[in-house]
């Protein structure tokens, strides 16, 4: 039986070490493919948008977390079930505005960013960045638009990676006329 269980966290450390590797390779190709670091950032967010928007059905169906009331309870569920979900990790909620309208996620360890050093011609690269896009992705499908970007990054000699949500508005549904 044990071995078994050791198997089992073999393979999900294999896994994630695949994924950490395959994302690396993806990084590095944008960056050869694209003339400047801004660019880069930008196919980043663009193509975690993309992944947002279809991991969010994913993510709904697999964790049968209901309708959240208010943007902390947004924030509980993408820390305590989101990120734990799809890279196994918790960040913790900090930082919170006064309004309740903004907040940071705090990474202790961003699993993105095992066996990566920034090149110093890379110091405008945000590494990371497909993350704040697929959080935006997500919350637009769930009526929520929301800013998210990277203030402090360990790969730039932080001490821990902090990504923060800024709540922007509701969205309502746009139905044709006539229609409910």
């Amino acid at each position: 039986m044990s071995r078994q269980a050791s198997r089992g966290t073999e393979s999900k450390k294999m896994s994630s070490e695949l994924f950490t590797l395959t994302y690396g390779a993806l990084v590095t190709q944008l960056c050869k493919d694209y003339e400047n670091d801004e660019d880069v950032n930008k196919q980043l967010d663009k193509m975690g948008y993309n992944i947002g928007v279809r991991l969010i059905e994913d993510f709904l169906a697999r964790s049968s977390v209901g309708r959240c009331h208010d943007f902390r309870e947004t924030a509980d569920v993408i820390a305590k079930v989101a990120f734990k979900m799809y890279l196994g990790i918790t960040p913790s909620i900090t930082n919170w505005s006064p309004a309740g309208d903004e907040f940071s996620l705090i990474l202790e360890n961003n699993p993105l960013v095992d066996f990566v050093e920034l090149p110093d011609n890379h110091s405008s690269l945000i590494y990371s960045n497909l993350l704040c896009g697929v959080l935006r992705g997500a919350l637009e499908m769930v009526q929520m638009a929301v800013d998210v970007k990277f203030v402090q990054d360990t790969l730039k000699g932080d001490g821990v990676t902090e990504i923060r949500m800024k709540f922007v508005r509701r969205i309502e549904d746009n139905l044709p006329a006539g229609e409910e």
